[in-house]
C-alpha cells in the first residue's frame, strides 16, 4: 500500500521551504520530497564566482531574514546555500532528500499518486516547487558546432580553469551570460560574446542599491497583467561588491561583441547585424531607469541627493562598434561554446492535464484546474517577484490558505 500524506511538496529549495513554513503555521501535515540536497541547484548548478544578485538585507524567507553586519554586501553562492539550509533546520522542515519523482498521476479517488522508483505515495494536495531554472535552452544551431569544440550550458559552467584552453563563445546576454563573460575576462580568457536584447540598470544610484529602488517604487509587486510588453529582467551582479554591468566596457576590456546568433554552418557562426541596436536599446533602458528613479524621488520627497555618478555616461554618445556577421570558429580559436539562453520547463513527469502543448503550466496564481494541484516559485507566477528568494513567500502563503481549506473540508468529511 502506498504511503499517504495530506500534502506533498516537491522540491526543497526556497519555494518548497517557504511552503513548508506556511503549512506549519496553519497546522497542515505535509512532507517535502527533494531529488538531491536542500537548495540543490544553488549547490550544483551555479558557477564558483556567483554572488546573490541583491544586497544581503534582501535575503529573506518567511520568518527568517539576514541578521549579519554586512547588510549592503552581496552573499557568495555558498552563503546562500547556508542561508537556505539553516532555514530548513530552523523551521524543522520535513524533508526527504534523494527522491527523484518519475510520475505524478491523478487517481480514481481524486488523490494524487507520486511514483519515485520503487516507492509510491498518495496525497490530497500536491505543490510543485521545483524551481524556475529547470531545462537550459539549447538552439538547433548547437548540433552544427564542430565536434572539437566543447559545448556547455550556463548551469554547467563552474570556473574558467575547467574549460579547454583557448577562446570561448558565450551566447546570450541575460544575467548569466553577462556574469560568465565578466568571470572569463577577469581570468584573461579570450571571449566572443553574442549579444541580444537586454535591460541595463545601475547597481547603485543616488546612494541606494537598485534593489531598494525596485522595491520602494513597487515595481516588483506588479502582477502578470501589469507587466509591460517585452519586459526583461535587469542585468545585475553582486560580484566584487556589486557593480553596474556595462557591455560596452566588456568590449574595452577585450571581449569581442557580436550580434544575436542566427545559425551555424560549415564551421562558421553567423550573426545578425543588430549588435549596436541592442546596445543602444540597453543604454536607453538604463537612462529610463535613472529618469524613473529621479521622478520617484521628486514626487515623494525622498532624501537621496544626486551625486552625478552617471552624468558622463548620459552626456556622451557611445560610438558604434564593428558589426561582424560571420565567425570561423576554428580560426578564431574558439574551443568552448557556453549557451546562456535561459531556461524552459521540464514537467514531463506530470501526467495530469495541467500543461499546455509546450509543457508550460496552466494556472492562475499557482492554482490549476485540478483541485489540490498547485505550482509555486515559477517566474511571474503572480508578480514579478514570485520566483525570487525574497518574494516567493507571498505566493506560498496564498496557496497554504487554499490547502488549509481543503484539508479542513477533507477532515470534516472523514469525521
Amino acid at each position: 500500500m502506498p504511503e499517504v500524506v495530506e500534502t506533498l511538496v516537491i522540491g526543497a529549495g526556497q519555494a518548497g521551504l517557504a511552503m513548508s513554513h506556511h503549512l506549519q503555521q496553519r497546522g497542515c501535515e505535509h512532507l517535502i520530497l527533494e531529488r538531491g540536497r536542500i537548495a540543490e541547484r544553488w549547490r550544483s548548478e551555479r558557477w564558483d564566482s556567483l554572488h546573490f544578485q541583491f544586497p544581503n538585507w534582501m535575503m529573506r524567507l518567511p520568518g527568517h531574514a539576514y541578521q549579519g553586519a554586512d547588510r549592503d554586501g552581496f552573499m557568495h553562492r555558498e552563503g546562500v546555500v547556508a542561508f537556505i539550509a539553516s532555514y530548513a533546520v530552523r523551521i524543522g522542515a520535513p524533508v526527504r532528500c534523494g527522491v527523484s519523482i518519475n510520475a505524478l498521476q491523478l487517481t480514481d479517488k481524486g488523490r494524487f499518486r507520486v511514483e519515485a522508483g520503487s516507492m509510491s505515495m498518495e496525497a490530497i494536495n500536491i505543490v510543485v516547487a521545483t524551481g524556475p531554472y529547470q531545462s537550459p535552452r539549447i538552439p538547433e544551431a548547437a548540433a552544427r558546432i564542430p565536434a572539437g569544440i566543447r559545448q556547455i550550458t550556463a548551469n554547467r559552467y563552474t570556473r574558467p580553469s575547467e574549460l579547454p584552453p583557448g577562446g570561448v563563445l558565450v551566447v546570450g546576454s541575460g544575467g548569466s551570460g553577462c556574469q560568465i563573460v565578466e568571470d572569463l575576462l577577469l581570468h584573461g580568457r579570450p571571449v566572443h560574446f553574442a549579444v541580444r536584447g537586454h535591460r541595463r540598470v545601475p547597481r547603485r544610484y543616488r546612494g541606494r542599491d537598485f534593489g531598494h529602488w525596485d522595491e520602494e517604487m513597487g515595481l516588483t509587486d506588479r502582477t502578470v497583467d501589469q507587466i509591460p510588453s517585452g519586459f526583461r529582467p535587469p542585468l545585475i551582479t553582486g560580484v566584487r561588491g556589486g557593480h553596474t554591468i556595462d557591455l560596452r566596457r566588456m568590449a574595452i576590456r577585450g571581449a569581442t561583441l557580436l550580434g544575436s546568433l542566427q545559425g551555424v554552418q560549415d564551421g562558421g557562426a553567423y550573426f545578425a547585424a543588430d549588435l549596436n541596436s541592442s546596445l543602444d536599446a540597453g543604454d536607453a533602458a538604463f537612462r529610463e531607469t535613472l529618469r524613473s528613479i529621479d521622478a520617484h524621488i521628486a514626487t515623494h520627497g525622498v532624501a537621496a541627493q544626486p551625486n552625478g555618478e552617471f552624468d558622463a555616461d548620459i552626456a556622451m554618445s557611445s560610438p558604434s562598434l564593428p558589426e561582424s556577421e560571420g565567425l570561423d570558429l576554428c580560426r578564431a580559436g574558439i574551443r568552448t561554446v557556453i549557451w546562456a539562453l535561459g531556461y524552459g520547463y521540464d514537467f514531463a513527469w506530470i501526467e495530469c492535464p495541467v500543461l499546455d502543448g509546450k509543457g508550460t503550466p496552466l494556472h492562475v496564481r499557482g492554482v490549476t484546474k485540478i483541485p489540490g494541484l498547485y505550482f509555486l516559485g515559477l517566474p511571474r507566477l503572480h508578480k514579478i517577484k514570485s520566483a525570487f528568494l525574497w518574494g516567493v513567500g507571498e505566493d506560498a502563503a496564498h496557496i497554504a490558505d487554499l490547502i488549509q481549506c481543503r484539508v479542513q473540508r477533507s477532515r470534516g468529511s472523514e469525521a
